[in-house]
Formats: structure tokens, C-alpha cells, sequence
């Protein structure tokens, strides 16, 4: 019996692929989503510290109060806000819009800015309002 696999072509692996801004986004889109999921587990932890009692909700925000806890937070506004802009992307290639290579590209990266841009506003609306 012959191996039926030799003369078959081998898949090709990521490595061999140029890394381009969309495929980048696409890859940067889904760890945002996990990143979501376990940023939202914390959001629920400290919805039920509020509703818990004084004492735990206390220990709670002294934990996000920290400097560990709050560069969670500020990664948590990052990957929502990111995520979101992936998502509005999305719905504008739904609808047939946004598939030429250099605007496709030109979106990618200005997602990238653009999220930093807004994270960072966000947080410095919230310092300034406290």
C-alpha cells in the first residue's frame, strides 16, 4: 500500500503569510472578544460587591483602586472600545461597504488609533468628572 498523502500539496501554515493591517485586526478582533468575556466576569463581581453590603463592595473597589486593578480596567475600556470599532467595521462590510485594499487598510490602522485615542479620552473625561 502506497501513501496516498506524498504527492499531495501541504497546507500552508501562517508563518509564510505576510502579516497585513487587516489580517492583524481580524486576529486582534477575536483576543479582544475573549479578553471581553473575562472582563465582564469582573464587572459582575463588582455589581455583586455593590449589592453584597458596604464592607465587601469596599474591599472590591480597593482591589480595582489599585494600581494592577485599575491598568485591568484601563485594558478592559481599551478591548471593549477596539472590539466595538471591529464590530462597526463589520456591519459596514455587511452592508457591501469598505472592501478596497487600501481603504480596508487605511481602516485597520486608523482602528488601532482610533481605539487608543477613545480609550484614553474616556478615561480622562472619568478622572476629570470625579
Amino acid at each position: 500500500m502506497s501513501n496516498v498523502t506524498q504527492n499531495r500539496p501541504l497546507s500552508p501554515h501562517l508563518s509564510i503569510y505576510k502579516q497585513i493591517p487587516t489580517m492583524m485586526m481580524s486576529i486582534m478582533h477575536r483576543f479582544t472578544g475573549m479578553a471581553l468575556y473575562a472582563g465582564t466576569l469582573l464587572v459582575a463581581w463588582w455589581l455583586v460587591a455593590a449589592a453584597s453590603g458596604e464592607a465587601y463592595f469596599d474591599w472590591v473597589n480597593s482591589i480595582f483602586g489599585s494600581l494592577l486593578g485599575r491598568l485591568v480596567l484601563l485594558g478592559y475600556t481599551w478591548a471593549l472600545i477596539h472590539h466595538m470599532l471591529g464590530g462597526i467595521k463589520h456591519l459596514a462590510w455587511d452592508m457591501g461597504y469598505g472592501f478596497e485594499k487600501e481603504f480596508s487598510t487605511k481602516v485597520a490602522r486608523l482602528q488601532v488609533v482610533a481605539s487608543v485615542v477613545l480609550t484614553l479620552a474616556l478615561w480622562i473625561i472619568g478622572y476629570m468628572a470625579r
